[in-house]
């Protein structure tokens, strides 16, 4: 036996000992047969994907460390914002168990969308603002999103244009139309974010939004709105009266 594979032997069978230390009926795998996923806590959860844990640490002990790595009340959210070089830097957690946990954070977000997206209007900007909130009010720096909807009104897809800083001298109306054109768009609408938390329209959104629409114009392929994502709140230019005649 290599000395890698003994070391994930040991431990294997070190995290097996101190789980087992924990009642049967306690123990997150067997609780989730008995009472199903739902009866499970935030932390039990992370510790059946986890499967093991560390040397002397269970995978529940284990969980709840990385669970409190963002402080009190983070939980969960903690681990959308922590990349893989960050997890890996909690003790007892390797590279693959953050992957694992990376993998089923972006698992999560993308049913949650799509269970949603099925009944979303998106000729409500209000309705397209909560559709997009929890994905852009979270980050750190600007994000700008185009989605692409049918003769129907209905999202084809929506992709990331631009990531940094939202600036009109610097998003290409080609790139957005090109994209548009390949997915048979006929409408489509802008969302991003500020991370300051306020979504009130710069003087760079204002000249992208009119650059976008006077392009748009010519393709046949009309600019419904531009939304502007803050922390729990937003702006539709439309809305707001920046659409120009």
């Amino acid at each position: 036996m290599s000395d890698t594979q003994e070391s994930l032997k040991h431990e294997y069978d070190t995290s097996s000992r101190t789980m087992k230390s924990i009642p049967k009926e306690e123990r997150p795998y067997e609780k989730c047969l008995a009472k199903g996923a739902d009866s499970l806590s935030d932390a039990e959860l992370l510790a059946v994907i986890l499967r093991t844990g560390s040397k002397g640490e269970s995978a529940l002990e284990l969980s709840r460390k990385i669970l409190a790595q963002h402080g009190e009340g983070n939980g969960l959210l903690g681990i959308y914002h922590m990349s893989i070089s960050d997890l890996t830097r909690v003790k007892g957690l390797g590279k693959v168990k953050a992957v694992q946990l990376k993998c089923v954070a972006e698992l999560s977000k993308r049913i949650a969308r799509r269970t949603f997206s099925d009944g979303v209007s998106f000729k409500d900007p209000a309705a397209v603002a909560r559709y997009y909130m929890e994905e852009l009010r979270h980050q750190e720096q600007e994000v700008l999103i185009l989605a692409m909807l049918n003769s129907k009104g209905r999202l084809i897809r929506d992709m990331v244009i631009s990531k940094g800083t939202v600036r009109s001298s610097l998003i290409s109306p080609r790139e957005i139309f090109i994209e548009a054109v390949r997915h048979q768009a006929v409408s489509i609408i802008l969302l991003h974010n500020h991370p300051s938390g306020v979504p009130d329209p710069s003087g760079d959104d204002i000249l992208l939004t009119e650059r976008i629409r006077e392009a748009g114009k010519l393709l046949g392929i009309e600019l419904l709105d531009h939304i502007i994502i803050g922390d729990c709140q937003a702006v539709s230019m439309r809305e707001q009266g920046f659409w120009r005649k």
